[in-house]
């Protein structure tokens, strides 16, 4: 959460230029390289773009709630409006730390909430007067290249310009979320509602519902990316394509599937759904602390070295919360731990990955088979078995997709201790830790067991004692197996 470490983690993403090296260090281990070429600030302009789509969008549509008095959709969508607005406004002046400087047009831009169109411009002003004179490096980033199952250290050098660009990245990545889970999730379930209720789709009201998903797939996206950037920060990141199709159809799934049960769950038991969303809240935000208090960890100091145990505790409060929205609608890739600097708990829990996806299938199909017998006269011209089958087989699409990323498709699977394969190898066959063991050598090297850097093969307890480094008396050994075998013939007859 440090700038720091924020302007690294944006550097693990660029692909490296042969041409751009500079220097190589003693026996090739280190190489000094020297990025001239400073990327485009493409996250930046996208989450502006979503930005100011959805908030317009949502303009329109409460003009239209307004003249045809709908006052109920009219107050929900003004406030799923403004609140990630503000949220989104409270964030980049704390990111940027405005409040200890004399920047009074953008403090009030950010009055009229237009502060991420003024961050975004003054982004694109600092990468169009990037490279016109030669600057010197501010900091030095060091990482580790994975090729092929070889690690190389690698430096680069970031200038002023890259710096300040690394920093509008972080900062517009951390407001995607926010917009992403505390707008717009909530904003496409009210709208979808809407349209149930009132039986009809108007255009604009269709427009803001397909910008809204945009909006929360890209949200999804940054955190996954954000999770593997935070758990490898010595290690060079670099996604491939393939990659992010895989989490795009993965993450479009999984929303789309999600609130479409709430939905559906809510115009048949409207009421109870208040009950299944304040549960799912409470248990997401309180888990964090209750592993805290019982791990009896201490807070970090590097939240904000001006905050007070008061305000450090609130800043995590906001911080909880929106890790608890994240996962009403979505795996969140991450576990909090406070103690750490990071807020972040590094470890890969595979565990926690299969609790949270069966439970939340389990809770879809429950959701589902309880809007199927109470459901209401209107999807009477809709084949509800076949609506409900559809969505749990596209649960299930996304379920494949995310092990599909896990097992193919992660940057890092190479460090993976146990991958996809080898957990559901494990709770596959089970029997007991020695024959597992047993086993894992019989079998043919699998798919990640083939990639994996940490997994090699025991050593001999023979070879790991120091006594037993000398050469082994073959010739003693035959003739001991010779003696045994004809006492065992003279006792047999």
């Amino acid at each position: 959460m440090r700038e720091v470490t924020m302007e690294e983690e944006e550097r693990e993403i660029s692909d490296i230029d042969p041409q751009e090296s500079s220097a190589v260090a003693e026996n090739g281990v280190m190489m000094l390289v020297n990025h001239s070429r400073i990327q485009p600030p493409f996250s930046v302009v996208l989450a502006t773009v979503l930005y100011c789509a959805e908030f317009v969008t949502a303009a329109v549509l409460c003009s239209m709630y307004h003249k045809s008095d709908d006052v109920i959709w009219l107050g929900f969508t003004i406030a799923f409006m403004l609140l990630p607005a503000l949220l989104i406004q409270l964030a980049l002046t704390f990111i940027h730390r405005d409040l200890g400087r004399d920047r009074p047009l953008v403090l009030f831009l950010h009055l009229l909430l237009l502060g991420p169109l003024i961050r975004c411009f003054e982004a694109l002003v600092v990468y169009f007067k990037a490279g016109k004179k030669e600057e010197p490096y501010v900091t030095i980033s060091r990482k580790i290249s994975l090729k092929k199952g070889q690690g190389t250290p690698m430096e680069w050098e970031i200038g002023q310009s890259e710096r300040t660009l690394a920093t509008h990245r972080n900062a517009f990545k951390r407001t995607a979320v926010i917009q992403a889970f505390l707008g717009s999730a909530p904003q496409l379930t009210l709208q979808l509602y809407a349209t149930i209720q009132e039986k009809y789709l108007l255009p604009a009201r269709s427009v803001l519902m397909i910008i809204t998903l945009i909006s929360i797939t890209y949200g999804a996206l940054v955190c996954s990316v954000l999770a593997i950037q935070i758990r490898y920060d010595n290690y060079k990141v670099r996604l491939l394509p393939r990659a992010y199709l895989c989490m795009i159809v993965w993450r479009v799934l999984e929303i789309a599937t999600r609130i479409t049960a709430l939905v559906l769950f809510s115009t048949a038991l409207t009421h109870w759904v208040i009950l299944v969303g304040m549960v799912n809240l409470l248990f997401f935000f309180f888990l964090p602390w209750v592993e805290f208090w019982a791990r009896k960890g201490s807070l970090t100091d590097d939240v904000e070295k001006n905050f007070s145990k008061l305000g450090t505790t609130v800043v995590l409060s906001m911080f909880t919360l929106l890790y608890a929205c994240i996962n009403m609608f979505c795996w969140s890739a991450v576990q909090l731990d406070f103690s750490h600097r990071e807020l972040i708990e590094r470890k890969q829990r595979w565990d926690r990955l299969a609790m949270y996806y069966t439970a939340r299938f389990v809770e879809n199909f429950i959701l589902i088979t309880l809007w199927y017998f109470f459901k209401s006269d209107f999807y009477e011209y809709v084949c509800a078995p076949l609506l409900a089958v559809q969505l749990l087989i596209c649960y299930s699409l996304a379920l494949i997709f995310m092990l599909l990323f896990y097992q193919f498709c992660h940057p890092c699977r190479r460090l993976f201790k146990y991958n996809v394969h080898d957990c559901l190898h494990c709770v596959c066959c089970r029997p007991g830790r020695r024959g597992a063991s047993e086993r894992r050598r019989k079998l043919p090297p699998s798919y990640s067991t083939a990639a994996t850097m940490v997994l090699v093969p025991e050593e001999p307890l023979e070879l790991l004692d120091p006594r037993n480094s000398q050469p082994l008396d073959l010739t003693s050994q035959l003739g001991e197996r010779e003696t045994a075998i004809v006492e065992d013939m003279m006792e047999a007859a």
